[in-house]
């Protein structure tokens, strides 16, 4: 049996595995300050400094990037804040050994404290470097040797702030989209609770009262009767659980597990591809539901032998090797693409080459 399960939870999709990645990537432009630190005039001892402080530096600067990263956006962990300071610290420490061409750390600290602190902090951070590499600049009276260090530092600023902006509104977008999904989802589920309830218990009414009439006229049939209440009422709170539970497991990771070992456990082979952090959490909520919903309707009625499930970003299929769609759509698929319409994504349900069936959700 072939199965491949996803060993991402939430909180460790790409990003939080390969950022550090683009954080070393930028350590090349510490050349800089290695190329000052190898000519510097200054004293051994301050040359020697120097040199701890820059190497000191940049592991900080990864470790605390990496973290930063990792933070829910615009609430950085305290430690974070604690690398940036000492960052500053560091590069304070190299001014003794290369002078004024310390400001080539200014890019990294205003890009930290843009993508790692946020908020307040990249606003200060951003206004003193290009305030302090323009002081320095013009008081210095070395117009060439830092002018281009200088564009640098404005083309920084202006990128951070661009970047950051777009960030802080997809951000506020995702929060509004996934909202909109949860408050969508509890209706829906409102609604399934109602109908199923409703239909029970008005069952269970009409059963009661016929029990009533019959328990000295006909006992028999007055347990029968009852029987039948005890079944329809044991049917209503497997539902309701049933229901309950699609809340409860709405996080996608935790659905294509619970389907993957619902299918396994009836004898088909599983292949997980992908990853569910793929998704954002407002697409997470209702691709959940509906692989559900798919896992529900092949262990019913396809009569397959293999599944495969795949995630990729704004794209969640399942397909089985099954005997394919047969007649008009149930309720079944009919409420899939009401769900998955009302969250801005397509659901398509279409025929695989092996006669099976594959549903997929987009946005």
């Amino acid at each position: 049996m072939t199965t491949e399960r996803p060993e991402a939870d939430a909180h460790t999709g790409p990003w939080e595995r390969w950022g550090w990645l683009m954080a070393v990537v930028w350590m090349v432009f510490l050349v800089y300050p290695v190329l000052s630190l190898r000519g510097s005039d200054a004293a051994v001892g301050w040359v020697v400094l120097g040199w701890t402080a820059l190497i000191a530096f940049a592991v900080v600067y990864v470790i605390g990037f990496v973290v930063g990263m990792r933070s829910s956006w615009g609430k950085p962990r305290p430690v974070v804040r604690t690398l940036f300071w000492v960052q500053i610290a560091c590069a304070i420490a190299t001014i003794p050994a290369i002078e004024t061409q310390a400001l080539s750390f200014l890019p990294y600290l205003m890009s930290y404290a843009s993508y790692g602190l946020r908020g307040a902090w990249h606003w200060v951070t951003t206004v003193s470097g290009v305030a302090l590499a323009a002081g320095v600049v013009v008081f210095s009276g070395r117009l060439d040797g830092h002018f281009q260090l200088l564009v640098v530092v404005v083309l920084i600023a202006v990128v951070n702030t661009v970047n950051t902006w777009l960030i802080s509104r997809s951000v506020d977008a995702d929060k509004v989209r996934m909202e909109l999904a949860t408050s969508d989802e509890r209706a829906s589920i409102a609604r399934d609770v109602h109908d199923l309830l409703g239909h029970t218990l008005t069952a269970v009414k009409l059963k009661a009262e016929l029990a009533e009439r019959l328990v000295d006229a006909d006992p028999e049939r007055a347990k029968a009767e009852l029987a039948q209440i005890v079944h329809l009422t044991g049917e209503a709170i497997a539902g309701v659980r049933s229901t309950v539970t699609g809340i409860r497991g709405a996080a996608l990771s935790e659905q294509i597990q619970a389907s993957t070992v619902a299918l396994e456990s009836a004898g088909l082979q599983v292949r997980v591809e992908g990853d569910p952090s793929a998704l954002s959490p407002a697409q997470a909520l209702p691709a959940g539901w509906i692989v559900r919903e798919s896992t529900t309707n092949i262990l019913r009625h396809a009569r397959a032998q293999h599944v495969r499930i795949t995630m990729a970003p704004g794209e969640v299929a399942i397909e089985d090797d099954g005997r394919g769609v047969r007649g008009p759509a149930g309720s079944g698929l009919r409420g899939m693409s009401e769900r998955a319409a009302a969250a801005g994504a397509v659901l398509a349900v279409d025929e695989t080459s092996s006669g099976g069936t594959r549903v997929s959700v987009t946005w």
